[in-house]
């Protein structure tokens, strides 16, 4: 068993480990762990805590993968609701779609009785409302005027110190199945209906069982463009090693011509239970969470420099 997650994960680690070394399965505990960081108000990337898009609206993505099945649950734009991942397993469990994305994921997320919290912190919204001000804009006109040009406003209001992280579990079980679980807020101001990497298979997060598992975090746009989860575990099943799966998914993106690809962070398990943890550029250390059955807890680690 093996458990690893990024730093944003911290509030649901102990309990995803607690979880599969009692013998729950991989899906199971991630999706655990996952639903108390978005239910933790002190985190900015996912959950009411976190920021808002442009108009102060939260427009949240999940995703899970079965990576023994290769099913896939994800939901994008979606406003509304408490727990965006539990909501993606459902699509992936209830429907024969991999995918909702806006009215519609909050449409299937009433069907099925989802928890509701369509409210940002105030704390947030403060935020929201500070950087409108500063603009001369007045918040409550700017959401009711569907006319209001948006563009050059969410590349203004673009702020590289806030998050553009996401929460990121990736986990094998005792019983060998490989699983991933992601959630976010995505990109603080973005233009409504922005959609990260997190609910696009492949590009955020990916698993499969007889191979490895890989989630990304920090600028989705990048990780879109290379397909870079689904690459790494391409590159695993073509036999090479976890090293140089890693470092070939970084030459790809590395190869991109324009974008923001610093801090951007590959999170990797592979079948044999090693694991490799690399950001792009950081401007600070940036940090991961490991556990495996060894260990009294999880322990935090730094991520290597690619």
């Amino acid at each position: 068993m093996i458990l690893l997650a990024n730093g944003e994960g911290a509030s649901g680690i102990a309990t995803t480990a607690r979880l599969l070394a009692g013998g729950s399965g991989a899906l199971d505990a991630i999706e655990a762990g996952i639903r108390l960081v978005e239910a933790d108000p002190n985190v900015r990337s996912v959950g009411p805590g976190s920021w808002p898009n442009i108009l102060g609206e939260l427009q949240l993505d999940a995703a899970v993968m079965d990576g023994t099945t290769r099913r896939t649950g994800a939901v994008g734009a979606l406003a509304g609701f408490a727990h965006p991942v539990s909501i993606a397993r459902a699509v992936m469990e209830r429907l024969p779609h991999e995918i909702l994305v806006g009215d519609g994921a909050a449409r299937f997320a009433r069907e099925i009785g989802a928890e509701t919290d369509a409210t940002a912190s105030e704390a947030v919204d403060a935020k929201w409302r500070a950087i409108l001000a500063a603009k001369g804009l007045d918040p409550e006109r700017l959401s009711a005027d569907c006319s209001q040009p948006l563009i050059d406003l969410a590349r203004a209001a673009m702020d590289p110190e806030l998050v553009r992280d996401t929460t990121v579990y990736l986990a094998r079980d005792a019983a060998g199945n490989l699983c991933s679980g992601a959630s976010t807020s995505g990109w603080a101001w973005k233009y409504p209906g922005r959609l990260g990497d997190t609910p696009i298979i492949g590009a955020g997060a990916y698993a499969d069982t007889r191979y490895g598992a890989a989630a990304c975090t920090h600028t989705g746009e990048m990780t879109i463009r290379a397909g870079t989860a689904r690459a790494i575990v391409l590159y695993l099943k073509l036999g090479y090693t976890l090293g140089d799966a890693v470092a070939a998914a970084v030459k790809d993106l590395k190869e991109l011509a324009g974008g923001q690809l610093g801090t951007v962070t590959i999170h990797v398990v592979d079948h044999r239970e090693q694991h490799k943890v690399v950001c792009i550029d950081p401007t600070e250390p940036i940090f991961y969470w490991l556990w495996t059955p060894d260990m009294v807890q999880p322990e935090r680690r730094a991520a290597e420099v690619a």
